[in-house]
C-alpha cells in the first residue's frame, strides 16, 4: 500500500510526522475556533472543516489527490509518501480511503508547496460529492 500525507512543509525523508496542535494562521477565524476546540462555523455555510476525532494520531490516505487537498490547506504545505509507525486503524471520518496511526515516517517528498488549481479543486469536489452521496445511500438502506 502506498500512503500519502499532506501538511507541514519542509520535511525530509526519514523525518517523523507526529500529532500536533491545529495550525493557526493569523486572522483565520476557522483556525482560531479549531485551536480553542470549537467546531468552526461560517455564516451561510454552517459547520466547516470538522474537528478531528483522533487528535492523538496522524492521518494517512492512499488517495494522492485527497492528501494534496490537505497539503494545500497548510500554508506552503507539502505532500509526502509515508510509512506508518505503529498500528494502523481505518478512519471513520473520511469518505476517501484513509487511516490513522500514532506516527508516520517520510519516505519521499512527492510535491513541495502544494496549491490546487481551480480545475483540481473542481475535480476533487466532484469526487467528494459522489463519495458523500454513496455513503448517504448506504446509510439509508
Amino acid at each position: 500500500m502506498r500512503y500519502f500525507h499532506g501538511g507541514i512543509p519542509d520535511l525530509k525523508p526519514g523525518d517523523l510526522i507526529t500529532p500536533h496542535p491545529p495550525n493557526i494562521v493569523d486572522g483565520c477565524d476557522i483556525c482560531a475556533a479549531k485551536a480553542a476546540g470549537r467546531q468552526p462555523v461560517v455564516e451561510g455555510l454552517g459547520y466547516v472543516d470538522p474537528l478531528t476525532e483522533r487528535p492523538d494520531r496522524i492521518y494517512l490516505t492512499s488517495d494522492r489527490d485527497y492528501a494534496r487537498f490537505y497539503a494545500s490547506k497548510y500554508p506552503r504545505g507539502d505532500l509526502y509518501t509515508v510509512e506508518p509507525v505503529g498500528d494502523v486503524e481505518p478512519s471513520t471520518e473520511d469518505r476517501f480511503e484513509s487511516w490513522t496511526a500514532p506516527a508516520a515516517r517520510v519516505v519521499s517528498v512527492y510535491d513541495r508547496y502544494v496549491q490546487l488549481t481551480p480545475k483540481q479543486r473542481r475535480s476533487l469536489l466532484r469526487r467528494w460529492t459522489a463519495a458523500d452521496l454513496a455513503a448517504d445511500r448506504a446509510v439509508a438502506r
